[in-house]
């Protein structure tokens, strides 16, 4: 039993042994193998990179030989540009200093010219100062003959010669004026309306400041204080909603409004009137009543400007055109409503382009529309003249109403007859009786300067001013004043207070010359 024991572990350590001596026997065939494996894997990745490295080594040769092919190329053209660049500029330079060579001979030249010219300049000049020489010896010994022939001495006789020459000259003067307008009165038929027209129109310009403020009636004075409000606030309010100053001084019971837009000012006096009979005055309700009678406003003005066209027969007016009519309304000049003179001078015009049977309707048109740079003048610089010709060109109205009222205070010539008739019935509206206010003391001045300056000229026996100013009459000396002269007198009196004096319309110039013969018989 112990036998088979021994015998069997005998037997299984044996085994154990063959078994472990197997498995190193295969471990290291099998590690041979892996072996061997691995190392033709490492001669192909070698023998791999190696073609791979010489492919990326040619590569990169031809990428190096077409670099320096290229940058060889590039270095060519560049130097071949270079060299055209240097031949133009050669050319350039040759064909400059060609030019200055053909400029420096020519200087020569000319500078060879001028001294030549300068010889002989000198050589003439010399013979001018000996000829001068000679003449002023001549001149003297001649005048030295004259004043022992004529007793006068050369300041006598030079200044015997200014008079005669003066007393001519204001002759000749005289009869060339005379006789041009001679030649003007016996125009032909075409002339004939135009002088028609002038004939009533001797225009002055009349150009005066307008009334700038308004006054607002109050109950009582405390509403002055309602009306600034806690800490001014009202009166800002009214002030920056309307554009329009606000005054309130110690005047009781007045506050004043002061703003050189006439709608704007008629608007806070509306609204300020209305705002004291209402009671509530705060910023909400002055901006909510101001907003009210703006709109009031604008619908007078256009109806005003609607009424003025339609009670002249008018049509086709522009409705921005019509807006300036009617804004003409709350517009002043000399306490004259311009509306209201607009109008008058369409009426005198129509009459006027009837009785000389030229468009009635063109100069009507015309003549509404002469003053309506006036609505806008305060906002616009320049006279109200231009203004209105650029408002009547730039909506549609043509030339001869542009004309006519561009000319209408005599700056240039109009072009139509009826351009001439606006120009003398804007005058006459002017200038008629009760038309403009003037006080007392402003109208003794003017006329008292009137007859001033009339009496400034030599001449003159006696003069008057007449019809309120509108007219100056003027007796002269007869045995000084010639006819000629007498005409001459009346142009530069004329002239004279047209720069002298202002006032509104026209003055006429009248100069008299008579001669009376008295004998008694006995």
């Amino acid at each position: 039993m112990d036998n088979n024991i021994y015998l069997f572990i005998l037997v299984l350590v044996v085994s154990f042994a063959a078994g472990f001596i197997l498995s190193v026997v295969y471990s290291k065939v099998a590690f041979g193998k892996r072996l061997k494996d691995d190392e033709n894997k490492a001669q192909k990745l070698i023998l791999d990179a190696k073609r791979e490295a010489e492919s990326i080594k040619k590569e990169a040769e031809l990428t190096a030989k077409d670099r320096v092919f290229q940058a060889k190329s590039d270095a060519e053209r560049e130097l071949k540009e270079r060299r055209i660049e240097l031949n133009q500029l050669d050319k350039r330079l040759r064909h400059r200093e060609e030019i200055l060579d053909r400029k420096l001979e020519q200087s020569d030249k000319r500078e060879h010219n001028f001294n030549k010219r300068d010889r002989e300049i000198n050589r003439r000049e010399r013979e001018l100062n000996e000829k001068e020489l000679k003449c002023e010896k001549l001149f003297q010994h001649q005048t030295e003959a004259l004043e022992r022939i004529s007793n006068l001495s050369r300041e006598e006789a030079k200044k015997e010669f200014l008079k005669r020459v003066e007393e001519e000259s204001k002759f000749d003067a005289a009869r060339v004026a005379r006789r041009i307008e001679d030649e003007a009165v016996e125009t032909a038929d075409r002339k004939a309306k135009e002088i028609l027209s002038f004939a009533i129109q001797r225009y002055a310009s009349d150009y005066v400041s307008d009334n700038t403020i308004s006054t607002v009636a109050l109950p009582n004075d405390e509403m002055k204080g309602r009306i600034i409000g806690r800490e001014g606030r009202n009166i800002r309010a009214l002030e920056s909603i309307t554009g329009v100053e606000l005054i309130i001084d110690d005047t009781p019971e007045t506050v004043i409004l002061s703003s050189f837009d006439p709608v704007r000012r008629e608007i806070a006096r509306i609204a300020l009137g209305r705002l004291i009979a209402d009671g509530r005055i705060h910023p909400a309700r002055i901006e909510e009543i101001i907003e009210k009678v703006r709109k009031e406003i604008e619908a007078t003005i256009r109806e005003e400007g609607d009424k003025a066209v339609f009670e002249l027969g008018l049509h086709g007016i522009h409705p921005e055109i019509i807006k300036l009519i009617g804004r003409l309304k709350y517009r002043t000049s000399y306490a004259q409503n311009v509306l209201q003179h607009s109008k008058e001078v369409a009426f005198l015009t129509g009459i006027m382009a009837g009785e000389l049977g030229v468009d009635i309707k063109l100069a009507k048109r015309a003549g509404i529309l002469h003053d309506i740079g006036k609505a806008v003048d305060h906002e616009i610089e320049g006279s109200h003249q231009f203004i209105g010709a650029n408002m009547a060109k730039k909506f549609g109205e043509n030339n001869k109403i542009v004309n006519a009222i561009e000319v209408h205070h005599g700056e240039g010539e109009p072009i139509t007859v009826e351009g001439a008739l606006v120009a003398a019935a804007d005058a006459l509206s002017a200038a008629r009786p009760g038309a403009r206010k003037e006080t007392l003391e402003s109208y003794i001045k003017r006329l008292e300067k009137l007859e001033e300056i009339a009496t400034s000229f030599n001449g003159i026996n006696k003069c008057y001013a007449i019809q309120a100013g509108r007219e100056i009459r003027i007796m002269v000396k007869p045995e000084e004043v010639n006819d000629d002269l007498s005409a001459q007198i009346s142009r530069n009196l004329a002239k004279k207070i047209e720069e002298e004096l202002t006032y509104p319309g026209q003055i006429k110039v009248t100069v008299i010359r008579e001669s009376r013969y008295v004998m008694y018989a006995k």
